[in-house]
């Protein structure tokens, strides 16, 4: 591809014009974040440009940083954020962090004073007094450099987008100093396209699926396992993947974070794996006899860390045969369970590689249909979840599984929903007992477990598809937190809805410390200990500008989600539903099927 040289000796390039440039060429257009005046000369730069980059101006910086991260995860762009120094950019740190460790590609532009300041105490200085933000980062990031002249600004920055937009994806960091980015960039030649700078990886040997193939055929009950690693992949393979295990009459279980990329719908899904497990994998991989024993297992995607695999319980790994690992990422691979094969390889490659191998592997027939009859026979021999009376009330309060029920009911299945899961309990509600296929897709944060994520995330995905429905399921305490963000999302008409587990209490907390630390002697105290006050939510969130409900009871929410939906989605207006949940009510952490150990 060739490059455009952009500047002549009448209309030099400044630093903030090549840093535009480079945003247009990653067809980003929403910039999140809080200005300060160590922005002072990019905020020019922007203003300037306010046509083609809308910067939105956010309540507090790890919200705009979350918001950054649902803006990322509902397009496939690369969110950005800017804010100041200083304070600005250590408030930032929790989001940008988040968006590391979940594979969003992320990019936090933090102004800093003029260098002629540097070190003498300026206000809000991050290099020098006592306050290092390049080395904060450095440890929290893919990538973090300070640009501390024009003649290293493309090195740095395209080096920066390289990391953020690799796979897997990153968060990285710029820091520029305010007299840095008015500077005039010597020769500049900037790219017409992003080819001539980055490129994704998207191989994968083709020697490694046929070794895949030689042992999936030469099993009898295997089982492939899905992570968050292949989220983007399956958006554009999936139907390679579902031709692939149709062929084979292969289950497929997915992580928690991958909810949904493969349709739980699907008559060989058997749903999550993992905190919050669905009931029926348990079940493939514990057959009656040895004859009919689980004895292959493929993971694509997956860094099978806690949450992923019930604290690394033995159960996931089949105990007469081969454990497969695929990830791109080859510091994974073995790490937390001894393969028999361990593939570096981009997933889309690889999938599509095994359906063009289906040819070369014809599928025994009659072990094709045994299998799926296994699967059909444990679907309806065992209901899906812990609790089907809970799943089936209708009672007053709210069971938080009957809400998820009435969610269910109440979206359209045939329309593209994107939903945001918080930290907390809603994660257990959520994963275990929502059913989830494309056009709807499920995202959380579980590599960290961020209180507030979804509260802002759900914002960013509404500001990135106005057409979808973008809803995030969360809890009292989380909402607390990142609330203040509605009145962004009023400030911009956006129509983003909030479903507010409330109870009062951080109850994965006061649960959790029952359940391994029990007080016999003042049963209640846990609870007591973690209550929130009492707030009225209601009108908390009418005072930042949403149309807010109440309700005590399922159905209720079946009733008000049609005017729900119209007024996000046609009138643009924030819409909070507070739901009063049965506070007794223990979410599907301590299923006793899943009891985890680490193995030896």
């Amino acid at each position: 591809m060739t490059q455009q040289t952009t500047n002549s000796n009448s209309t030099p390039i400044t630093v903030a014009d090549a840093l535009l440039h480079y945003l247009s060429l990653e067809k980003v257009d929403h910039v999140f974040g809080i200005p300060g005046g160590g922005l002072a000369n990019l905020l020019t730069a922007f203003k300037a440009k306010s046509d083609q980059f809308k910067y939105i101006i956010c309540r507090h910086e790890t919200g705009a940083a979350y918001i950054a991260d649902g803006y990322c995860r509902a397009t496939g762009k690369m969110g950005v954020v800017m804010v100041t120094s200083g304070p600005g950019a250590t408030n930032a740190l929790t989001g940008v962090m988040n968006a590391q460790n979940d594979g969003s590609a992320m990019m936090l532009l933090t102004g800093e004073v003029d260098e002629s300041y540097f070190g003498l105490g300026y206000l809000q200085e991050g290099t020098d007094a006592k306050l290092n933000i390049e080395a904060i980062y450095a440890a929290a990031t893919g990538y973090s450099a300070m640009i501390s002249d024009s003649s290293d600004f493309e090195a740095i920055f395209k080096q920066a987008l390289r990391d953020a937009l690799s796979i897997p994806r990153r968060s990285v960091h710029i820091s520029m100093p305010n007299n840095v980015s008015f500077e005039t960039i010597s020769k500049a030649v900037l790219p017409d396209s992003t080819n001539s700078y980055r490129v994704i990886p998207s191989g994968a040997p083709i020697e490694d699926a046929e070794r895949v193939m030689s042992v999936l055929h030469g099993s009898k009950r295997p089982l492939i396992f899905l992570g968050n690693g292949c989220r983007e992949a399956l958006k554009d393979n999936l139907n390679c993947f579902i031709n692939f295990v149709e062929e084979y009459g292969i289950p497929v279980i997915t992580t928690a974070d991958a909810k949904g990329i493969f349709p739980e719908s699907h008559p060989l899904s058997l749903r999550v794996y993992g905190i919050a497990n669905c009931m029926w994998p348990y079940y493939w991989m514990t057959a009656e006899s040895s004859e009919d024993a689980y004895d292959a297992l493929l993971i694509i995607g997956s860094s099978l860390g806690e949450l992923s695999t019930n604290k690394w319980l033995p159960l996931l790994q089949p105990a007469n045969g081969p454990l497969i690992q695929v990830d791109i990422d080859q510091s994974i691979i073995g790490r937390s369970f001894p393969v028999s094969h361990g593939i570096v390889a981009e997933a889309g490659a690889f999938i599509r590689d095994l359906e063009k191998l289906i040819p070369k592997f014809p599928a025994d027939k009659k072990l094709v249909e045994t299998r799926k009859s296994i699967v059909e026979t444990i679907k309806k021999q065992y209901p899906a979840f812990i609790n089907p009376e809970q799943y089936n009330s209708n009672s007053n309060p709210i069971e938080p599984a009957a809400l998820m029920r009435s969610l269910q009911e109440s979206l359209p299945a045939n329309k593209e929903t994107k939903l945001f899961i918080d930290a907390g309990n809603c994660v257990g509600w959520a994963v275990h007992y929502l059913e989830i296929a494309p056009p709807w897709a499920i995202h959380s944060a579980l590599s960290m477990g961020p209180m507030g994520f979804a509260v802002a995330a759900v914002i960013g995905a509404k500001f990135g598809r106005p057409d979808a429905t973008c809803i995030a399921i969360v809890g009292d305490g989380a909402f607390m937190m990142h609330g203040a963000e509605i009145s962004t999302a009023r400030q911009y008409n956006i129509g983003a809805i909030w479903i507010v587990l409330y109870d009062n209490n951080l109850s994965m907390v006061s649960q959790g410390m029952d359940q391994f630390f029990p007080d016999k002697e003042h049963p209640g105290e846990w609870e007591k200990l973690y209550e929130l006050g009492s707030p009225d939510l209601k009108k908390f969130a009418e005072g930042l500008g949403a149309d807010a409900y109440s309700i005590d009871e399922p159905e209720e929410l079946n009733k008000i989600m049609p005017s729900v939906l119209k007024l996000a989605n046609e009138q643009n207006r924030p819409q909070v539903i507070i739901a009063n949940i049965n506070r007794k009510s223990i979410p599907p952490y301590y299923n006793p099927l899943y009891a985890p150990s680490k193995p030896k």
